[in-house]
């Protein structure tokens, strides 16, 4: 009788266990009516991220995931290409109609990128360049020289 009681406990047990996964509720997307534009212009390469305005990405592209390969990835006709595309989406899905533009970088794609923006439609509030600048460095290891 015992085993009985025990088979019985452990066959309802399973059962509780095995329930129905909870399923989570679809997000909406977010209406963002300002935001950010950060360009990454490098030599070889130009990506453009459209945030909100805590940095949270909205939509992103780049010149290499436009289809262009090598070397042509690194002009400024892929860098407004790149641009169009990641400003066209974000003023689709989000709504978007300001931004703060963010460029970094010396790559050939700077001004091709922020032009693009202005020819999306969407109002520039400001520009400016975060290019880090290079101030001589930490001091180098080893004793001082006199």
């Amino acid at each position: 009788m015992a085993e009985d009681e025990i088979k019985n406990t452990t066959a309802e047990a399973t059962t509780e266990k095995v329930a129905a996964p909870k399923s989570k509720a679809k997000k909406g997307k977010r209406i963002v009516n300002s935001g950010q534009v950060h360009i990454q212009s490098t030599f070889n390469n130009t990506i453009i991220s459209v945030t909100d305005k805590t940095g949270g990405v909205l939509t992103a592209s780049s010149a290499g995931a436009n289809g262009f390969r090598g070397s042509k990835k690194g002009t400024a006709f892929a860098a407004g290409v790149a641009a169009e595309k990641a400003l066209e989406l974000a003023k689709k899905n989000h709504a978007l109609n300001s931004v703060d533009v963010f460029v970094s970088g010396i790559g050939l794609g700077r001004d091709a990128a922020v032009r693009a923006v202005a020819a999306a439609g969407i109002k520039i509030d400001s520009i400016t360049d975060v290019t880090p600048i290079q101030h001589g460095g930490v001091r180098p290891k080893g004793e001082r020289k006199p």
